[in-house]
């Protein structure tokens, strides 16, 4: 078994022991749960220092012989940033929640092992099955740990993704009946592309493939699925929703639409861009109207992936290929970023309704005297979470904004300059939330809230602590993303 593989399987392996000792006390389950997860970071940081630029960690084995369909996994810069993401951000709340029982580390458990594949997946069908057993797996989460109105939320997230799901299914299909011969494998559609003498059928499986990720993205107007589920979801649960589960939807756009059916990206490129800018101008505006913390960090995620869709489309217009290689390479920057940092928002936003039990700004004021600490992080992850300078946020939205302007193209410049505006947006309301919850006077519920304890301060710190490192010396992550948005932007213009 390669090291990749292990990185995989291994999460799942502990859930499955989990599952089958049904006397562990939750929290011998927490210490089992905090050291598979620390293990497997170790992994990705062993995959992380051995990677060579290229596709590797690859195996590629038999599996459904007859549809030329095969478990097929492997690694590039693409990849990479996310699997390191994703293995934080399980490791953190592992940390933040070790005490939520056998069940509820099981289930983070298997959910890590199905984020893991599917961004390591290089087979259609493969990938499928992992973005669908993603929505199983989160689908329990909120049902079985969420409060509010939870099963509600719940079915909303599984319809609506489910039904994304089925889009997307088609559109796979669609590639394999247009390659020559027919296969679902990932590296051998990018090398040679199916339906490029069919622009119609192009189009078409590139609808099926577009809609199906961006209601995982998710975009405006199939976004109205994320605000519930992420009020109603346990911290834990928002914050792999929001840090690891919306990447899929951005991650398949680069990995499946954009090089596998370039000629439609490129003609549809203007609709893509257009997408995008709603996308970040909505998402900010109607965060700014929210009185419940947790909708407004979810509104804002809205605003962010958009940014990343806006770069994404700016990449297939005519223009300057080092711009586009700018956009994209800021898209995957964003990715992280954002996980990051709305991963952390997320974890923050629990303590509300831990302590207090509401997420309604208006119950709280002042919290800065008695909780020093939670202020001072819930302050910093905001700042980030707008751009400011010194905070990965800042590093990813330069190069969006600046390869979207600089493509040599009216209108990636005219989009790119309306986009700006959710910068200034997303600033005016996290420095509103600040002020409403964490200056001024009192609240009803302030006195409520105590300052973060150790496992909460231990989950938390880490996220900003990189977000800091990628502000001020992006070059490690970024020597390993550049590579792959030039092989991408490269796939794009064939």
């Amino acid at each position: 078994m390669t090291v990749l593989n292990l990185v995989i399987f291994l999460p799942l392996a502990a859930s499955l022991l989990l599952l089958a000792l049904p006397r562990l006390g939750a929290r011998a389950a927490g210490v089992l749960w905090i050291a598979t997860t620390a293990l497997d970071l170790l992994l990705v940081l062993g995959l992380w220092a051995t990677h060579d630029g290229g596709m590797d960690h690859q195996t590629r084995l038999r599996w459904i012989p007859s549809v030329n369909a095969s478990y097929h996994v492997g690694v590039d810069g693409l990849s990479l940033p996310l699997l390191a993401l994703t293995a934080l951000l399980f490791l953190v709340c592992a940390v933040y929640s070790p005490g939520r029982g056998r069940g509820f580390a099981a289930l983070f458990l298997f959910l890590q092992s199905v984020c893991l594949g599917l961004f390591s997946a290089l087979d259609l069908l493969l990938f499928f099955v992992f973005f669908d057993l993603s929505i199983v797996g989160m689908y329990f989460v909120i049902a079985g740990w969420g409060h509010g109105d939870r099963l509600r939320s719940a079915l909303k997230f599984f319809l609506y993704t489910f039904l994304g799901s089925l889009a997307l299914l088609l559109g796979f299909i669609g590639l394999y009946l247009g390659a020559e011969p027919h296969t679902f494998d990932i590296v051998e559609l990018t090398a040679e592309p199916p339906l490029a003498d069919s622009p119609g059928a192009a189009a078409l499986v590139l609808l099926a493939v577009g809609i199906g990720l961006a209601v995982k993205t998710p975009t405006v107007p199939v976004h109205t699925w994320l605000p519930p589920a992420h009020t109603d979801a346990p911290a834990a649960g928002s914050a792999i929703l929001a840090g690891i589960l919306l990447k899929m939807g951005v991650y398949g756009m680069l990995r499946i639409a954009m090089p596998m059916l370039p000629d439609a990206w490129r003609r549809y490129a203007g609709v893509i861009l257009v997408i995008g800018l709603v996308s970040a101008v909505y998402g900010a505006l109607v965060a700014l109207a929210q009185e419940n913390v947790k909708r407004m960090i979810a509104y804002t995620s809205v605003s962010h992936m958009g940014y990343i869709v806006l770069g994404l489309g700016a990449a297939g217009m005519a223009g300057n290929a080092a711009a586009h290689r700018l956009a994209v390479s800021g898209g995957i920057t964003q990715m992280v970023s954002h996980g990051l940092l709305t991963g952390a928002l997320f974890l923050l936003a629990g303590v509300f309704h831990d302590r207090a039990g509401t997420y309604d700004m208006g119950r709280y004021g002042g919290i800065a005297r008695g909780a020093p600490v939670f202020a001072a992080l819930t302050a910093i992850a905001a700042f980030g979470s707008f751009g400011l300078p010194g905070l990965s946020g800042f590093i990813a939205e330069f190069q969006i904004f600046t390869g979207t302007i600089g493509a040599d193209g009216a209108a990636t410049a005219v989009a790119g300059a309306l986009a700006l505006p959710g910068v200034l947006l997303t600033a005016a309301l996290f420095l509103r939330m600040l002020h409403r919850t964490m200056l001024g006077g009192p609240g009803p519920d302030t006195g409520g809230i105590t300052d973060l304890r150790a496992a909460e301060t231990t989950a938390i710190v880490p996220l900003l602590a990189l977000s800091l490192l990628i502000g001020v010396a992006p070059r490690f992550l970024l020597d390993v993303i550049e590579p792959a948005s030039a092989a991408i932007v490269s796939l794009v213009s064939r």
